[in-house]
């Protein structure tokens, strides 16, 4: 029973991070069962399957809120499932070690580029949407479902930044839509894991406690996505990409485990002071918007 209420916190807590920044349930949740020494594939399965709910209603509640592009997710949903299938199928008995330093470099990067867009560039809020073909979401949608199914986690911290990085589309629509599609990304994850371990090795009492947890924190997460501003959120989310990935890159190395703490605390405090910088300069904005929409309104009264 102690270990069921755990785990439900651990599922309610990374739903929160999830629903709220597009990214973190898989890798929170399988992070916590390879740390009790369950093999990768039995792990990953097991969120995978508990995903098919909590992405159920983390995609109805960000609807419920406006935070969804429906053309968006169509897009994304057919390649990612594709990819999800295939990484479940092909590859959970593999452990990947090197890809994930890749794709960590990788994140690492691109968390840089929206941090240093939504900072020093031109506000992203006034760039005029760029519309966004096929060539892009077909090879975003299978790469990211692939690296998810293989890897524990991966739909949210790729797919998420990729497309804040495109200029004009709002953080909030981005999270939503990513959140809203992981459901049929985690479904065709889980067909894969059946087709390959058989259901006898998915843990289902796991699985119902991380589960139980995402249920109850979807609503709230989307709530959180509809009330922060667009650009909090982009630098929440780049900072967690930074953060994130630079343990997962110095992880590779032999670097000195002091110096290693005190890169940490460098981010973490940088981190804590860009936001509360930028909410500064958010909370300056916001009577001026109130001002220009009531004489707005006059005007057309």
């Amino acid at each position: 029973m102690e270990r069921f209420v755990i785990l439900a916190l651990v599922g309610l807590a990374a739903q929160l991070v999830d629903g709220a920044l597009g990214m973190g349930y898989g890798l929170t949740s399988t992070t916590l069962l390879l740390s009790a020494g369950i093999a990768p594939a039995i792990a990953s399965a097991s969120v995978h399957m508990a995903e098919v709910v909590t992405t159920a209603a983390s995609g109805a509640s960000h609807m419920r809120f406006g935070n969804v592009d429906k053309q968006m997710a169509k897009r994304l949903i057919i390649p990612g499932s594709i990819g999800a299938f295939s990484g479940a199928t092909f590859l959970s008995h593999l452990t990947g070690d090197y890809v994930r330093l890749y794709v960590s470099i990788f994140l690492f990067c691109l968390g840089l580029y929206i941090l240093a867009r939504f900072l020093f560039l031109k506000d992203a809020r006034k760039q005029e949407h760029k519309a966004l073909t096929n060539k892009f979401y077909l090879p975003l949608g299978f790469v990211a479902g692939f690296f998810d199914a293989s890897g524990g986690g991966g739909w949210g911290p790729i797919a998420t930044p990729a497309l804040l990085s495109q200029k004009g589309l709002e953080a909030r629509k981005v999270i939503g839509t990513v959140s809203a599609s992981e459901f049929a990304i985690a479904t065709s994850a889980t067909a894969g894991f059946m087709i390959s371990l058989g259901l006898g090795n998915i843990n289902w009492l796991w699985a119902g406690a991380i589960m139980l947890g995402g249920i109850i924190a979807a609503p709230i997460a989307a709530w959180i996505v509809k009330s922060l501003p667009t650009k909090i959120l982009a630098v929440i989310v780049s900072g967690m990409l930074i953060f994130t990935n630079v343990r997962a890159i110095l992880s590779y190395t032999n670097i000195n485990s002091s110096l290693e703490n005190v890169i940490y605390v460098t981010i973490v405090l940088a981190w804590v002071y860009i936001v509360f910088h930028v909410a500064q300069q958010e909370r300056k904005l916001t009577p001026k918007a109130v001002q220009l929409n009531v004489q707005k309104s006059r005007k057309t009264s």
